[in-house]
């Protein structure tokens, strides 16, 4: 759902700095100063000379304005430049917190916003140029566009309540590709996809990025990010190789899961994964479709 613009040309002062690097806003802001205040301490003609009365009323108001603007334009881009700084940090933290802590449990305790910015600050680290569109909801349709190059992808962000992604959202997402020529598109969740999901996926360029595969993204990232490094990074680990994962988090405590085989019951004999901090944690998913049957 895209988000809405209501401050006007003022506003759109705050959201391009908002965007920019810290330093370009704060660079912004002193030209802004520079440029205003030289109109604003102009000379301007105080009596009317026949036929320039249209020239000296011009005059005067662009005097008062730029007399105006000259604080309130440089206060906007440092505003935003202060907003870009923190953004970026608090992308970066959201960034460690997945890579070094228990990703499920990281995943599964944030909002849906940060959810959207840590799945937008791993796409930059993976050399895409974002934008973030969503901020409507925590279900608010396309939450993110990347480019690289001239191809332009689309993404929708499902944080962890919709543990498991039903077609719907990738039948929808590919509507939308459709309707913009979009080149591919990307669903990301904290949770799982069902089995008509991913078979819908195959085939029309859409990737589906589960939980586990999330935080391998996020850590093989963050491994590649050199110290001090802020701006977009290129990885040589395509998407392909981590959008489908093998072995699914802990549905219960969002720790490692290992294969094991049933040995009583009704699925005796069968494979399923396990909780490595069995018995203390008995979360269970399914092998078959990686649904969760048991927490």
């Amino acid at each position: 759902m895209a988000r809405k613009k209501d401050g006007g040309a003022l506003g759109l002062v705050f959201e391009v700095a908002a965007l920019l690097p810290w330093w370009a806003g704060t660079g912004l802001a002193v030209i802004a100063y520079v440029v205003l205040h030289r109109y604003a301490t102009a000379e301007v003609a105080a009596t009317a000379v026949p036929g320039q009365i249209g020239q000296m009323v011009v005059g005067q108001v662009a005097k008062t304005l730029a007399s105006i603007g000259q604080y309130i334009v440089p206060f906007l881009f440092l505003a935003g430049a202060i907003a870009s700084y923190l953004g970026k940090r608090k992308r970066a933290g959201l960034i460690d917190d997945v890579a070094t802590g228990k990703p499920g449990e990281a995943l599964r305790s944030m909002s849906w916003r940060d959810f959207e910015l840590l799945v937008g600050e791993a796409f930059r680290l993976e050399g895409y140029s974002v934008t973030e569109t969503g901020g409507g909801g925590a279900d608010g349709g396309i939450d993110l566009k990347l480019k690289k190059g001239s191809e332009v992808f689309l993404v929708q962000c499902k944080q962890w309540r919709a543990y498991k992604v039903s077609v719907n959202v990738v039948r929808e997402l590919f509507g939308v590709m459709s309707a913009e020529g979009a080149t591919g598109g990307f669903v990301v969740t904290s949770g799982i996809f069902t089995a008509d999901a991913k078979a819908f996926a195959e085939g029309r360029n859409i990737d589906l990025i589960d939980g586990q595969a999330l935080a391998t993204m996020v850590e093989r990232a963050r491994a590649a990010r050199p110290s001090g490094q802020s701006d977009k990074i290129s990885t040589s680990v395509p998407l392909s190789t981590i959008a489908t994962s093998k072995e699914p988090l802990c549905p219960r405590c969002g720790g490692t899961m290992v294969k094991r085989i049933a040995k009583q019951g009704s699925n005796a004999g069968g494979a399923f994964w396990g909780c490595t901090a069995f018995p203390k944690c008995r979360g269970v998913v399914a092998i078959d479709e990686g649904v969760r049957v048991a927490t």
